[in-house]
């Protein structure tokens, strides 16, 4: 292939950025469309053109990816593929900047987001090559309009709630009692105690405290965490040192609305936690397991993809809550 000359550089690199600001844009404008239009008091229109769908969360960046590239007539397989994270990485910060999505959905959504414009770049050179100019504006209205066209059809998927199971453990070098005073009640937890989790680098909150009121079956656990997020739990199985079992219960009315993404909130029409549950084991040779499982409820029309981000969190923040309990029983036991 002979080299370019300087203009053919130049006019090449002017289509370039030219496809990438229509790509952009076109990303902005799909987010702006499906932000408003997701309303539940809009009826049919508001839930089926929702920002927590199919259509929006796969289709809009494929679509990125593919105009970028076949506006851009990208002849690079290796240039096509990667030259669409540009668009799409920069609608992500956007979004970000103009706080149309929280941090926590932005990562939850990065993955998704570059594989499939990246999908759709490849895709676009693929029918590049194909050299059917005659289609070529039938092929880029198709693909500007898809999300529409999805979005009808995806309402036909079942949108049942799942619910999700996650169970974590940790080594206690305590004794059961011991291990008991620290999940009965949880004492504030200082800034001292708290380290690093990666479910809260991306924006969930910390656990502050837990208080109990009463004993037994009936109780009521008060867990709070950061941003005034509460939630209630009523105790369900009381087995003194042995389990402790509890319903959960969050009001999204009463979590202040910078505290999640909306998205993602606590008791939100997509995402619930259900119910908690610790049970101590005895080791034969010294201490105990610690296990600490939850149920949470998953309510997406892509809850495969969803669930592996629910259950990360879930679990990040259940581990999270083991360590302390462990460093302070353990701090205990040695005194």
């Amino acid at each position: 292939m002979s080299e370019l000359t300087p203009l053919e550089a130049s006019i090449r690199r002017r289509v370039w950025c030219s496809s990438a600001v229509v790509a952009l844009g076109y990303g902005l404008c799909a987010r702006l469309f499906f932000g408003l239009a997701d309303n539940p008091s809009k009826g049919w229109f508001g839930s089926m053109f929702a920002v927590m769908s199919v259509a929006f969360i796969f289709v809009v960046p494929f679509s990125i990816g593919f105009l970028a590239t076949y506006l851009g007539r990208v002849s690079s397989v290796g240039r096509a593929i990667f030259f669409p994270l540009l668009p799409a990485m920069a609608a992500l910060i956007i979004a970000l900047m103009f706080a149309w999505e929280g941090l926590i959905c932005i990562i939850l959504w990065l993955p998704l987001f570059a594989l499939l414009s990246m999908s759709g770049g490849l895709v676009a050179w693929t029918l590049l090559r194909m050299k059917q100019d005659a289609a070529r504006g039938p092929i880029v209205g198709a693909v500007i309009l898809l999300p529409l066209i999805v979005a009808p059809l995806e309402r036909a998927l079942p949108h049942a709630a799942e619910q999700r199971h996650v169970a974590t453990s940790i080594v206690i070098q305590a004794d059961v009692s011991a291990v008991w005073r620290e999940i009965a009640t949880v004492p504030q937890i200082q800034p001292e105690e708290h380290s690093f989790a990666l479910s809260h680098l991306i924006g969930f909150p910390r656990p502050i405290a837990a208080t109990l009121s009463g004993t037994g079956v009936g109780s009521v656990r008060h867990a709070t965490f950061e941003r005034g997020v509460l939630f209630i739990e009523q105790v369900t199985l009381w087995r003194e040192n042995e389990q402790l079992e509890f319903s959960i219960h969050s009001d999204p009315d009463t979590i202040p609305a910078k505290a999640l993404d909306q998205h993602v909130t606590v008791g939100g029409p997509y995402f619930d936690v259900l119910s908690g549950a610790y049970s101590i084991e005895q080791r034969p040779a010294g201490g105990v397991v610690l296990h600490l499982s939850s149920e949470h409820r998953l309510s997406t029309t892509f809850n495969r993809y969803a669930g592996l981000w629910t259950d990360f969190i879930m679990r990040d923040t259940q581990q999270y809550i083991l360590r302390i309990i462990k460093r302070r029983a353990e701090s205990r036991a040695a005194k």
